[in-house]
């Protein structure tokens, strides 16, 4: 938890899983959080939860470039600065390509890789002119590993290590900081967003018998935050113990 006390930390897809947890951890080890979702009165749960003292919230659609910008400016706004983005809002609309679920494909792109572009766009500018700061990229296990039904969704995970490697090598001057995180099953609502009927049903009871708590993910999100500045923590992939894949 050293060096996290203090710092003010904004994450997309704060309104559940991965994100809500990360909120926990952090506000416990000090810092104070700006969550970012579409679901309110989720937020505002969190917000009661936590405590207004440590936590703000703004709905977020992070599809929207612009609300994306506002979210980041209202991060500045309420507490002067910013010093992490957590790019964590996410879907996994699962399903072979054969089915041609392509409002899904679009979905994905939208959410999981403009999304973080979006998000790295609107913060930079006030990383770059505090010359500090980290952004957090969630990818995946799928980021890492292409299997039947995850083409599109390894797609956009694949995309976010290497836009964040990009991210990295440009970003050298300004003392800025990227990590990408990659989790295998954690118990999250991410699985509720596979639709497709006969993917559906195996991915839930996938991670009803594989997953493990959000707490995992929101431990490596401290750790890469509480390094000393002059640590880069660049990539971190983690699974449940019994997962093959």
């Amino acid at each position: 938890m050293e060096n996290v006390s203090g710092k003010i930390i904004a994450i997309t897809g704060g309104s559940s899983g991965l994100g809500a947890e990360a909120a926990r951890h952090l506000v416990n080890a000090g810092a104070r959080v700006v969550l970012g979702a579409r679901r309110m009165d989720r937020l505002e749960a969190i917000a009661d939860e936590l405590g207004r003292e440590h936590v703000a919230v703004r709905k977020l659609d992070v599809t929207d470039r612009e609300d994306v910008k506002a979210f980041v400016d209202f991060v500045v706004e309420t507490f002067g600065r910013g010093d992490v983005l957590i790019n964590n809002a996410g879907i996994m609309p699962l399903s072979p390509l054969e089915m041609g679920r392509v409002d899904e494909w679009d979905q994905a792109i939208d959410v999981n890789i403009k999304g973080v572009l979006y998000g790295i766009h609107a913060a930079l500018p006030h990383f770059k002119a505090q010359k500090g700061g980290q952004f957090i990229n969630v990818s995946s296990v799928a980021g890492h590993r292409v299997g039947k039904g995850n083409a599109v969704y390894a797609a956009t995970k694949h995309s976010v290590r290497v836009i964040s490697e990009g991210l990295r090598q440009e970003v050298k001057p300004y003392n800025i900081r990227t990590t990408i995180i990659s989790p295998g099953a954690v118990d999250t609502e991410l699985p509720a967003s596979v639709k497709a009927p006969g993917v559906a049903e195996g991915i839930a009871d996938f991670y009803e018998h594989m997953a493990i708590p959000a707490s995992s993910f929101a431990r490596c999100v401290t750790f890469a935050i509480s390094q000393p500045e002059e640590v880069d923590i660049n990539e971190i992939l983690f699974r449940p113990t019994a997962q093959e894949l």
